[in-house]
This record gives C-alpha cells, structure tokens and sequence, in this order.
C-alpha cells in the first residue's frame, strides 16, 4: 500500500502544476481587470477618474507585467512562501481569508456528510430489501421530493418554520449575541439549534440521490448466484446482505469523497447567500466578480487539490471495502 500512497502523491505532482496554471489563466480570460471593475464602479457613483491614478494603480498590482511573469510571482510566492497573494477588495493576504472561512465551511460540510450518510443508508438498504413495498414507495416519492426542490427554496421554507415556531433568529450560524462573544457551552447550544437548518437543505438533495444510487445497486447485487446460493444454504438474511452484497454496492458512498472536499471550498454558494452562511462559497463568487484575481485564482487552485486528495483516499478506502479491488 505505501509503494501505491507514493506513487499516486507522485502522480500528483505534475497534475497540480497544470491545476495551477489552468486556475491562473481560467481567472485572466475575462476582459479587463480589477482595477478595470474599480473604475467602473467609481463612474457608476459620479467620480472622475484620473488617467495617471489608474496606470499608478496597475502598477502598484503588477497588471502592466506579462501573464507569464504574473503566475511565476504568484506560484512562486506559494511554493517558497506559502504566500498566496494579496486580496485588491479586502486589502487582506489571501490566506487570512481563506482560512477564516475554512472553519465553518469544513464544519457544515462534514455535518451534511453525516447527515446523507446516516439518513441514505438504512434508507437505501431497507428500499433494495423491501421493493415495490408501501414503505419502498414512500421513501421514492419523498427523494423525489428532495431533487426536485431547490435548495434555496427549502432554505427560505425552513427559516420560516425557524421564526414562526420556534422563535429562533434565522441567517447565519449564531444569534446575534453570540456572534462576537467567545466560546461557551451557550454559544455552542446556539451553534447547534442553527446548524440544523443548512444541514438539511445542503443534505437533502445528496441524501435523495444517494438512496436512489444505493437501491439500484444492492438491488443489483442481491439478485447474484452467489447471494442466492447464500440464502439456500440457510445463512441469515442479514448476514448475507451485509458479508459482500452491501460492501459492494457502497461503492458510490466512498466514491462520493472525491467531489466531497472540494464541495468542502466551495460549498453551496446560493444556499450559503440565503441562509447568511460564513462559508467559502460566497468569497468565492464576489472574488470572480470583482474580478480579485489572487483570492479568485487560490480558490480555485484550492479546490483542485482537494479533489486530487479527495480521489487519492477514495481509491484507498475503495480498495479497502472492496475485495475485488486490488493495490497495484
């Protein structure tokens, strides 16, 4: 295992500099700049713009240098410094920000994970188990339900039943006395009786389409020579399923780890605008229009890494879960 752990870390390493320089030139192609959304944003409000201002400024955030230079700067200063450039709008370091909302994204994330994962498996196992059967049924028409409505509309559903029931303030992840306060056990109850309600709505879709997934494929499994042959030589229904049917057909819950770290960055940016969300999404999109290229362009290199990891553990946890799958 660890000749293949090394080999894949070495596979990744030409990837992520193609990764980079695919972030950097994706953030470059549209037209104009930041200094360029700046200006029109002073024109809009009635400013006048002094020409030599605006090349001083293109000086000062090196848009008058050639791309090429503009990326070793920028790569450079990562690979040497781990400095990932300046933010133009926040007039920030790149990392501060990004760090700032690493926290509470990995946190919702890895929650709404459970949450699929605890909701979809019984779930699914049951529906494979129990076909065409009135509960198999009810639980096809709620994930129906659940790939059909829109996240942001079960946001602003559930804020309301929020509000109007219960009384609790809706947006964000804290009330309002609690948003500056340091931690305490009532700061991390109030965590809890917000958390739900992000959980549900970024959840719910990937829970939907998960039992579906699991369904058609234990359903699949279950109908083998091998389980049939188990069943006729008396073992438990249980037994049988769980032994290999089930380790099989898990496969896409494992899977699944290669698009969830980078859902981990960029989150579900209209869910997270809705709810008022501290996330990563939402910087990632004023980043791309305002056209921040530095704070844009690390997002995005970000997001690729993820997935490169994200993929690396699912192969090994798929190699681990499933015996026909072998480390070579």
């Amino acid at each position: 295992m660890l000749q293949y752990i090394i080999k894949r870390v070495l596979y990744m390493i030409p990837t992520l500099f193609g990764l980079s320089l695919i972030a950097f030139f994706i953030i470059q192609l549209p037209p104009g700049d930041y200094v360029t959304s700046m200006i029109s944003a002073m024109q809009d409000s009635g400013s006048n713009v002094d020409p030599r201002q605006i090349e001083r400024l293109r000086d000062i955030y090196g848009f008058n240098d050639p791309i090429w230079l503009q990326y070793l700067k920028w790569i450079g200063g990562i690979l040497f410094r781990g400095d990932f450039g300046y933010s133009f709008e926040w007039n920030r370091p790149v990392a501060d920000l990004i760090w700032e909302r690493m926290g509470s994204t990995l946190g919702i994330s890895l929650a709404s994970l459970i949450f699929v994962w605890a909701v979809a498996l019984p779930i699914g196992i049951y529906s494979a188990m129990r076909r065409h059967s009135v509960g198999d049924y009810v639980f096809t028409f709620i994930g129906f339900i659940g790939l059909a409505v829109p996240g942001f509309i079960l946001a602003l559903t559930l804020m309301y039943v929020s509000y109007r029931y219960f009384g609790q303030s809706v947006g964000g992840l804290f009330s309002q006395q609690y948003v500056d306060a340091p931690w305490s056990w009532g700061k991390f109850v109030d965590l809890l009786s917000h958390l739900w309600i992000p959980i549900i709505v970024i959840g719910t879709a990937g829970t939907a389409s998960m039992i579906r997934v699991l369904r058609a494929n234990l359903s699949d499994e279950l109908r083998k020579p091998y389980v049939i042959t188990a069943k006729a030589k008396g073992l438990p229904e249980h037994r049988v399923v769980i032994k290999y049917p089930l380790r099989i057909a898990l496969n896409p819950f494992v899977s699944a780890i290669g698009w969830v770290l980078p859902e981990l960055v960029s989150g579900v940016t209209i869910v997270a605008i809705v709810l008022n969300l501290p996330t990563a999404g939402p910087l990632l999109l004023r980043a791309l229009v305002s056209q921040d290229m530095y704070l844009a362009g690390s997002f995005i290199l970000l997001m690729g890494v993820l997935t490169l990891i994200g993929m690396l553990v699912s192969d090994l946890l798929l190699a681990l879960l499933d015996p026909r799958i072998r480390f070579t």
